[in-house]
């Protein structure tokens, strides 16, 4: 095993755990190397130590039991907290990692870049792992150089999310608030909005940036990457006009300062949430926000519709989680093992199962998983229990969302790409440069970071 000097640097100097995947990692090489001697017929035994994941709730306690009995006598432990990217490069570097590791699926890319995760080619094989089953978008995102690098798991979607109550009063339905129409979304918002002595009391659509450029770039017919993870696109006119638009959005409210306070002061995850109150037309949000406010304010007069690109299609931004293989980690057989059981069917009914049991003991709905499994999700979708109209409406989206996902792809350097495009998006809320401005910065720094990262790996 070689130790890189700049992923010591990065460790040593990082300030934040995006910034810890601008330098090189650890492995035998560059992605393609691996340090994982797989046997699909090794007898499993030891200890697993998983970093990353330490789920509590009943979706992710009926899995690891299942994935426990599958691994037999090995002894599972499970670190507390999400990842740590710092902590888990550290590990890596000094050549004692985990054996397992849970990360956002927009941080593989350059893990496996960088050799801290390692080509599951060997595992899929050995393990049967159907890939073919993922979402694409999900398991694209995944791979690198055509090489698999983790097992997508959870896929989150966005769907449109308004108060019918308001819509109606304005006069408005869905379709002019759910991205299939720009001028009557703007125009939505200008209904919408209620402002007393310059000060707002009713947010009229919130077009939720810096966040979702990529998916009303998409929804304007751009890619913000080219599909083999190369080329940086922020500079596109198409991606110029959403971002100036989504802006607009904000500036026919009073600007973003004064949206974004007013929407942080809102009660969120309680039963004074914007919708509930009254005090929000509509948004794209993902899809888990449909169980709080299910939970929550039942009762609100909720709409629900899938997000739509400008030609009135579904769509949405995919994200989610993975489980990757760490370079130098001693019991790959038993991580293979334990992510192909955590992403199997039987693991996925079980917990829909136990989802199902905990929704109708509290006499609510169970609006189902999107597992990033599409097997799966087919399943799981016929286990969702009514919850009337409004309800039941938004389950339909969230699936036909599902089905009609794209995700960023894989590449070296997701992190500084991720970086540069965000830091234009703020640039222009804050009104520090002009979209065309902003974006043009951002395309040379992201450029530069996707053409060191490539050049890189293909040195190693």
């Amino acid at each position: 095993m070689r130790t890189s000097t700049r992923l010591i640097a990065a460790i040593s100097g990082v300030a934040t755990a995006a910034l810890a995947l601008s330098a090189c990692a650890v492995g035998t090489g560059g992605a393609g190397d691996s340090d994982a001697e797989y046997d699909s017929g090794a007898e499993l035994s030891g200890e697993l130590a998983v970093m990353g994941f330490s789920g509590v709730d009943e979706v992710a306690t009926s899995r690891v039991e299942y994935a426990e009995e599958q691994l037999g006598d090995v002894d599972v432990q499970l670190a507390e907290g999400d990842l740590d990217l710092q902590q888990f490069l550290s590990a890596v570097a000094t050549g004692s990692p985990p054996d397992l590791v849970y990360a956002n699926r927009d941080q593989i890319g350059s893990l496996a870049a960088r050799g801290a995760v390692v080509p599951l080619d060997d595992c899929i094989e050995g393990e049967s792992i159907p890939v073919d089953e993922f979402v694409p978008a999900a398991i694209e995102q995944v791979t690198l150089n055509d090489v698999v690098y983790g097992i997508p798991e959870f896929n989150t979607v966005q769907l449109t999310m308004a108060n019918a109550d308001l819509l109606a009063d304005a006069g408005l339905t869905l379709d002019d608030v759910n991205g299939s129409d720009w001028e009557a979304m703007s125009a939505a918002a200008e209904s919408l909005v209620v402002q007393d002595g310059g000060k707002l009391q009713v947010i009229g659509v919130d077009s939720k940036l810096p966040e979702f450029l990529p998916l009303w770039a998409k929804a304007n017919g751009a890619d913000l990457i080219s599909e083999d993870g190369r080329t940086a696109q922020l500079d596109d006119p198409a991606v110029v006009e959403a971002l100036t638009w989504a802006v607009g959005i904000y500036d026919a409210q009073g600007g973003f300062s004064a949206v974004k306070a007013y929407r942080d002061s809102a009660d969120f995850f309680g039963e004074g949430n914007q919708f509930a109150t009254n005090v929000l037309g509509a948004m794209p949000m993902e899809q888990w926000y449909v169980n709080v406010l299910n939970d929550v304010s039942p009762d609100a007069p909720m709409a629900f519709d899938t997000v739509r690109d400008r030609s009135g299609e579904p769509l949405a931004y995919a994200s989610g989680l993975a489980w990757a293989i760490p370079a130098g980690g001693e019991n790959p057989e038993a991580a293979c093992r334990f992510a192909r059981a955590m992403t199997s069917m039987d693991a996925w009914q079980a917990a829909a199962e136990a989802r199902l049991a905990v929704r109708e003991e509290e006499g609510k709905p169970f609006t189902g998983l999107l597992t990033g499994n599409a097997e799966a999700d087919a399943m799981i979708r016929d286990m969702t229990t009514s919850g009337g109209e409004t309800w039941d409406a938004a389950v339909t989206a969230m699936y036909e969302s599902n089905e009609m996902t794209f995700a960023l792809p894989a590449n070296p350097a997701d992190a500084e790409f991720k970086a540069a495009m965000f830091d234009a998006v703020n640039s222009v809320l804050n009104g520090e440069a002009t979209p065309e401005e902003a974006l043009a910065e951002a395309q040379t720094t992201a450029q530069t970071a996707l053409d060191n990262g490539w050049a890189e790996l293909e040195e190693d």
